[in-house]
């Protein structure tokens, strides 16, 4: 089954670093987070991957069309060109990237990989910008078993601030960033039947609009719950909350 990551936004918020690079490229323990997400799937057995590709694209093809000299120990030739890699430890992915256009929006970015995706039947899609501790087969089996055509994960993200509770001017209670009480959002990684493209109408179309409300309103669109670790890397707070948690070895979604 191939997994779709969207490559192309231009990741404004994040505008410090992604005035360099494209935000799936911004990295967490010297790795881009796009990586990240991919050893997510991969721990679980997904190991095909299209990367939706816009803004800066030719950063992320460069990475991947480098990454195996990169992560080897290589010996050139220089009369002839020829290199060799010894102790490869590149991982065992099939990587497409397809450009997707410039200013495309997320059902736009979809819509153009239709040709690439409806021969081959069910496949997942996530953000280029979130990290999340989900086992994604039993997600796989959620959506196989309910028989619709979309299924998105609903998250319940951790506010930005504490959350203090006050009688009169005393603190009685203090939760360091609470969950954001009965609230569902959708988290990404999701689940499409190839039906889903009978929703998509040309480079303009937002995935999370006309298409998943459609979705929904024809009672085809399914939630799964996840109550776990989910975070979206939107600006350099979030960035450096990630790699504080990598940093100290309590990054909850390396479940590799």
């Amino acid at each position: 089954m191939k997994t779709v990551i969207l490559c192309g936004g231009m990741g404004t918020r994040l505008s410090e670093e992604t005035h360099l690079k494209p935000k799936p490229m911004v990295e967490i323990g010297g790795r881009p987070i796009l990586w990240h997400i991919m050893r997510i799937y991969a721990n679980h057995g997904y190991k095909e991957f299209v990367l939706a590709l816009g803004y800066m694209g030719e950063v992320i093809k460069d990475y991947f069309i480098n990454y195996h000299p990169h992560t080897s120990d290589v010996t050139v030739n220089l009369a002839t060109g020829e290199a060799t890699y010894a102790n490869p430890t590149a991982e065992d992915w099939m990587v497409h990237m397809v450009n997707t256009g410039q200013d495309s929006m997320t059902g736009g970015r979809l819509h153009r990989l239709e040709p690439f995706l409806r021969p081959t039947g069910t496949f997942m899609l996530t953000y280029g910008d979130g990290v999340i501790n989900l086992d994604i087969n039993e997600l796989v089996a959620f959506h196989r078993g309910h028989g619709r055509l979309a299924t998105v994960t609903a998250v319940r993200p951790q506010a930005r601030f504490g959350g203090m509770t006050l009688n009169s001017n005393q603190v009685i209670e203090f939760k360091e960033k609470p969950q954001t009480g009965e609230s569902w959002i959708n988290g990404g990684f999701m689940v499409f039947e190839p039906g889903i493209f009978e929703y998509l109408h040309g480079d303009a179309t937002v995935l999370e609009e006309d298409p998943l409300e459609n979705l929904a309103r024809d009672g085809q669109l399914m939630a799964y719950p996840h109550q776990g670790f989910w975070h979206c890397m939107d600006t350099v707070r979030d960035r450096n909350s990630l790699e504080n948690l990598w940093a100290g070895g309590q990054a909850p979604w390396k479940v590799w």
